[in-house]
């Protein structure tokens, strides 16, 4: 009595289903499609090459068993792999592998006849040959969680990426998007995120990519007409880091590529990590059913950080690589490098390189000299957050008192030369300044320009003042 094909691929895989995970079973055993049954030997059609090898490798014990119990020992196997033609335009073929002989089943130590006559794929990150666990995760050990410090500026952005960390593909964040402009940590959560996930799941395959690099390899898949393999590639990892996606912009081959690889990824419940500089909504030359889906999950932004933030990132720094520097010129920094938390990191190194090879102790004085040569433009205007700590500092007042609401004389006289040194020496708004000084308005602001300027006319003190809080300003 013959058998029918289908019949019989379907009790195999009532059979295989109990015997692997949910997911595997979705990855390898659901796109297969059975093609014929002759002589015992059943034909069964895979994606790819790489699919054909996946299988081979890590279920070959589990087909034999299966399809002995349908077919008899006799039973064989013989893939059919779908391959993409080198004409343009014109559809996949089939490459036949056939049944081996038995002596290269014996040469191969393979449990069941199967081999393959084509050649391997070319792996975009590892050598052919290598498996999915021998993937390198492109990950930088050095941008932990424990490495990246919290606060106002990221809380929403690392409490999620530790969620996803703790529970890849396992909560409503997928796929989390993390936004912001350029230096303000995105690239160290998503490595964190990817760190974590390792370090909890060592069997999850975590990768790390630059849109830049992924959109390399697929212009390189094209020429070498390895699409699919370069698609089944990233349709095999577990957790999907993209950095800077906001770069496939106008790329639109690129965009078709990775919308599947997403729609793969994310319906077999993998995790998927990206990163922009600005959110879903704003970016432009994106296909809308690609920016649809950067949206299914969460998108959180990364801002700008506080001065509080600046300097226990500095501090941090500072202690992981054991260094002291006196208090003031760590605030002098913080104050000074206010949007780019690279740049702040940058100083520091720079700031230490300087005293080291120039055999200088480290002050104020060379802080400052050195700040208007690594930030320039940016430095050259110093923060109105700094102006209130000088001037803070040389009435020994506190900030918050600055910032009050209090009339009295000292403080108003403070608040009032601060507004002016704001005003000379940054570009920011009236509205601005007043806003940084306890909630003041702009005429408020205008006011105590003015009466600065005529007290610096004719009271020899105050003109002492400010002369002396312009040189400790001055960043020349």
């Amino acid at each position: 009595m013959l058998k029918d094909y289908n019949q019989v691929w379907k009790n195999c895989l009532t059979i295989i289903k109990d015997n692997v995970s949910e997911q595997a079973y979705k990855t390898w055993f659901d796109p297969i499609k059975p093609i014929k049954l002759e002589n015992n030997v059943l034909t069964i059609q895979v994606p790819s090459q790489f699919f054909y090898e996946w299988l081979e490798e890590h279920f070959v014990n589990l087909l034999k068993k299966t399809l002995t119990k349908e077919l008899g020992a006799e039973g064989r196997l013989e893939y059919s792999i779908i391959m993409e033609n080198s004409q343009r335009n014109s559809s996949p073929y089939t490459v036949k592998v056939p049944p081996s002989s038995s002596k290269a089943v014996k040469n191969r130590s393979v449990a069941m006849p199967m081999t393959g006559t084509s050649t391997q794929i070319k792996n975009p990150f590892v050598i052919p040959g290598l498996r999915k666990l021998q993937i390198d995760s492109n990950l930088n050990p050095n941008y932990s969680f424990e490495n990246l410090i919290e606060g106002e500026c990221n809380r929403l952005a690392r409490s999620a990426g530790y969620a996803v960390a703790k529970k890849p593909g396992g909560t409503a964040f997928n796929p989390l998007f993390i936004y912001g402009s350029v230096g303000l940590g995105k690239t160290h959560l998503a490595h964190a995120i990817g760190i974590e996930i390792k370090e909890q799941n060592p069997e999850k395959t975590v990768l790390y990519v630059t849109s830049e690099k992924f959109t390399h390899q697929f212009i390189d898949a094209v020429k070498n007409n390895t699409v699919n393999d370069f698609s089944h590639f990233y349709q095999l990892i577990d957790v999907l880091i993209i950095d800077d996606v906001q770069f496939f912009s106008g790329k639109e081959k690129t965009q078709d590529v990775f919308f599947h690889i997403f729609n793969h990824l994310h319906q077999t419940g993998k995790q998927i990590v990206l990163t922009a500089d600005k959110p879903p909504v704003e970016m432009q030359g994106m296909e809308q059913r690609l920016l649809s889906r950067f949206k299914w999950g969460l998108s959180a932004d990364i801002q700008v950080p506080s001065l509080e933030t600046r300097v226990a990132i500095l501090e941090k720094k500072m202690y992981t690589d054991g260094i002291e520097l006196p208090k003031e010129v760590v605030e002098y920094l913080a104050y000074s490098i206010t949007t780019n938390i690279r740049e702040l990191e940058g100083a520091l190194i720079s700031l230490i390189a300087q005293s080291s090879l120039n055999k200088k102790s480290i002050t104020l004085e060379l802080a400052k000299k050195m700040i208007d040569k690594f930030v320039k433009n940016t430095a050259r205007e110093v923060s109105i957050d700094y102006i209130q700590k000088v001037v803070c500092d040389y009435f020994d007042l506190p900030i918050e008192l600055l910032k009050s609401k209090t009339r009295k004389r000292e403080i108003v006289q403070a608040r009032q030369i601060a507004m002016y040194f704001a005003k000379k020496m940054t570009k920011s708004s009236l509205a601005n300044i007043g806003l940084h000084c306890g909630g003041k308005d702009h005429a408020t602001v205008l006011h105590a320009c003015r009466t600065v300027n005529n007290l610096q006319e004719t009271d020899k003190h105050f003109r002492k003042y400010l002369d002396d809080l312009e040189k400790k300003l001055s960043i020349q």
